[in-house]
């Protein structure tokens, strides 16, 4: 079974189709940078053109930088507060005539990192951390889902949330060192330990390709593992969204 997963983050919106049965891609991802601002009717018109890029007619799953409850947008931490209360599966469906599952976006990448991943056949306690332009979390016990948990969005010291302090972008933004980054990143995943203990805590999102640049300064005591399927899984865990739903 083929799906259309579709992940919204907050440099890019990207999609592609997925063989759900292997969690490959059989297209080529296609990416439209997010529309500044993010408004709702901005984002839902590139999810539009993504659609019809694909030509695709079928159910779509999409990934959302936000706390999703039943299709509903409930916060707006890296996106703009006016999607607070959006029902963002109407909306989507209203500018494609296409049915959506709209879920968090981490929860999504998680699914996949789960199912087809580093995280495949793991039992315990998993947390998944998405780092990106802000720092994504999905809790998975015994592999069963444990959704919206927004780790990153706990104040720490001076920082509104903590993901102003330690996600990747505070890297690009502060122009941070690997060794002072992962020093902050550290000490995120440091209090995710202390919280929850954790069997694993695997680092997913774009960065986790660059792991060997910062794993090192990694020093909290679980093991931390970047995912597999990289950059990837977001749009495969979207797809995944539908086969649940069904």
């Amino acid at each position: 079974m083929e799906v259309l997963g579709i992940d919204v983050g907050g440099s890019g919106i990207k999609g592609a189709i997925v063989d759900i049965e292997t969690g490959e891609l059989v297209t080529k991802r296609y990416r439209i940078a997010t529309p500044k601002g993010g408004k709702p009717e901005d984002v839902a018109d590139t999810i539009a053109k993504i659609v019809e890029h694909f030509n695709w007619k079928g159910k779509i799953g999409c990934g959302f930088p936000a706390v999703v409850f039943h299709g509903k947008v409930m916060t707006a931490n890296n996106i703009d507060e006016s999607w607070i209360g959006v029902q963002a599966n109407e909306l989507f469906k209203k500018k494609t005539g296409l049915d959506f599952v709209v879920a968090n976006d981490a929860d999504a990448a998680g699914e996949a990192i789960m199912k087809f991943g580093t995280g495949k056949d793991e039992k315990g306690l998993v947390i998944v951390i998405t780092v990106g332009t802000g720092l994504g979390s999905a809790m998975f016990y015994r592999g069963k889902l444990i959704p919206n948990t927004e780790l990153g969005v706990v104040p720490y010291k001076k920082y509104k949330r903590f993901e102003q302090y330690a996600a990747d972008s505070a890297r690009t933004r502060e122009k941070l060192s690997f060794k002072r980054w992962g020093a902050r990143l550290n000490k995120f995943l440091k209090f995710v330990n202390k919280v929850f203990s954790p069997d694993m805590i695997i680092l997913g999102g774009g960065i986790s390709k660059e792991a060997k640049k910062f794993q090192k300064y990694l020093t909290t005591d679980v093991p931390i593992v970047p995912a597999k399927l990289q950059n990837e899984a977001g749009i495969i865990g979207a797809a995944l969204l539908v086969v649940e739903d069904l």
